[in-house]
């Protein structure tokens, strides 16, 4: 995947705000991604490893949000069949009026997510379709004229806040296919050439955007694709402007690193891992799945399964990462069963050992072996990943311990710098251990 932290952008000499990471988002540690638009409609791609040849990268997008594109690729298997199911002549965007989310509770699609534990919601709000699932004055191509007849967001806003939980919206800041006239992206190199770049557009996208900071003054402002290069300049719908307005706005407001400009917040990497401790905040994203939209051809083999995410959400936090997890529901905003088994059995985790997660820092590395390491005032955890074992070995800095307390219960001696795992904790997918220090 790219790493999208890596592409700095030109240096315009322009006075970009300070968007330092705040504490809170530090804190929080897990929010939830949603991938929910007319792509949830058709919901489909190839579900694949990634190991296709480099030349079928984009025609066979395993990504079900990029439907609108491969569905364009001549001869690619979306192409296929979407006219088999919606009739030759049928576009993607002609899909948005069948996209009736008639039922549609975003109390209950956020009641959900939040089962997780997550402390963050961040949903899609236009994806590089163009579609927006708010009630713009920009374009007639939105949930609220279109498809769902209602404003998509302003709900999602209300129900998560209502939650206690902090709201973030997700915007594709340079790729908008409803607005262009490219043909479809079949390479990396064509991710960043078939885009505008024209300041009419840095405009349309930037008028865009202030809705979103003015109406829903979101936790988090997370930017996808880099901006068009014609608002990276010092003009007042340039990155650095929006980002003074933003930060006026929500003064202890998050941006990420997507913006292609030499300034960021947090870095994101994006189904990938990283190795070790990292100096700067960091945000880990993926689909429980190999897709952030619904994709209906994926099964239990494609996805993480409860203990899988744990492990993984572990690895992260370990690491100086948040992890922001996504969950694509069904074009009616269910939540796929699977999703939420995942979901599920990681708040019911965190309602044990979240302690050893929100609140807390990295230690002086990520872990050893098997066990992941985090850190909150004087006390350093423990995290077992494979509590099976029966054993846990504590770093050689704390082998002196005479005891270590578990979470769930109970403390056991540390004899020659191992202490027994309790059987009852064993068949957790990470058992955590306190020690002093």
């Amino acid at each position: 995947m790219l790493n999208f932290d890596e592409r700095t952008g030109p240096a315009l000499g322009v006075d970009y705000p300070d968007v330092t990471v705040p504490d809170w988002y530090r804190d929080a540690k897990l929010g939830v991604f949603i991938h929910w638009g007319i792509f949830s409609l058709p919901a489909w791609a190839e579900p694949h490893d990634g190991r296709v040849p480099v030349e079928d990268g984009y025609a066979r997008h395993r990504y079900a949000e990029w439907y609108g594109n491969t569905v364009r690729i001549p001869g690619s298997p979306c192409h296929t069949q979407h006219v088999e199911r919606f009739g030759e002549g049928t576009t993607y965007e002609d899909l948005a009026d069948r996209w009736r989310p008639d039922g549609f509770d975003a109390d209950a699609m956020i009641e959900a997510v939040l089962r997780s534990g997550a402390r963050y919601v961040v949903p899609v709000t236009k994806h590089h379709d163009g579609f927006c699932l708010w009630d713009t004055a920009t374009t007639g191509f939105n949930a609220a004229r279109r498809g769902p007849r209602r404003d998509l967001i302003r709900q999602l806003a209300d129900a998560t806040r209502a939650a206690g939980a902090r709201f973030g919206v997700y915007f594709s800041g340079a790729l908008d296919w409803h607005v262009s006239d490219f043909p479809p992206i079949q390479s990396d190199r064509e991710l960043f050439l078939l885009r505008r770049n024209d300041e009419a557009f840095a405009r349309y996208a930037a008028a865009q955007l202030i809705e979103l900071i003015d109406r829903f003054e979101p936790s988090v402002l997370w930017n996808d694709i880099e901006w068009p290069d014609g608002g990276k300049g010092t003009d007042d719908f340039g990155v650095a402007a929006l980002w003074r307005r933003y930060l006026s706005k929500v003064p202890d407001g998050v941006v990420n690193d997507r913006w292609g400009v030499p300034a960021h917040g947090h870095l994101t990497r994006e189904y990938s891992d990283v190795e070790g401790v990292q100096s700067k905040v960091w945000e880990s994203t993926r689909g429980l799945g190999l897709s952030f939209g619904y994709n209906a051809e994926e099964d239990a083999s494609h996805s993480l399964d409860a203990a899988e995410l744990i492990r993984y959400f572990v690895d992260v936090v370990a690491k100086n990462g948040n992890l922001l997890i996504n969950v694509g529901p069904r074009a009616n905003g269910s939540v796929p069963e699977l999703q939420q088994q995942a979901l599920d059995g990681l708040g019911a985790w965190l309602k044990i050992n979240g302690a050893a997660v929100f609140g807390t820092r990295p230690w002086l590395r990520s872990g050893d072996g098997d066990v992941r390491y985090t850190h909150a005032k004087d006390t350093l955890y423990l995290h077992c990943l494979a509590p099976g074992a029966g054993e846990l070995r504590l770093p050689a800095e704390r082998a002196a311990a005479e005891s270590v307390t578990w979470l769930g219960g109970g403390a056991t001696p540390v004899r020659d710098g191992v202490a027994t795992i309790p059987e009852r904790l064993r068949a957790q997918p990470v058992t955590v251990a306190a020690v002093p220090g």
